[in-house]
């Protein structure tokens, strides 16, 4: 096993990864998807409506409640955040790095954007 499937298995064994159905209930039910993907990827692939589009060098920054850059939504450490970026690997290592700052309920979408869009839930931007 490489060092980074070593990193992602790690990652993931702390996080309950919802699939995409799963996900959109949770944001139904006071939930927050955060698209990571740079603009490009947004642009080729669709935008999924209603994510906050923090791209993954501000991540961090944004959510953590003490920081002095972070959104209006990161009001506390018990908010849910839901990372998604293209297929669901490299926001299994950003939910584990906001859970490393103390944001426990943080996770990622299993399959990412593309699982998302093959679930047939909404998108936009194409």
């Amino acid at each position: 096993m490489s060092a980074i499937e070593k990193a992602l298995s790690t990652a993931r064994s702390r996080l309950e990864r919802p699939d995409p159905r799963r996900a959109a209930e949770m944001v139904d039910d006071g939930a927050h998807l955060v698209d990571t993907r740079p603009a490009w990827q947004r642009e080729q692939e669709g935008d999924l409506p209603g994510a906050l589009l923090i791209e993954r060098n501000h991540l961090e920054w944004r959510l953590d409640p003490t920081s002095d850059s972070r959104l209006p939504q990161a009001v506390d450490h018990d908010v849910v955040w839901i990372v998604v970026c293209s297929e669901g690997y490299a926001s299994s290592l950003a939910a584990a790095s906001l859970q490393d700052l103390g944001l426990r309920n943080a996770t990622d979408l299993d399959g990412g954007f593309r699982a998302w869009k093959a679930a047939g839930l909404p998108v936009g931007g194409l």
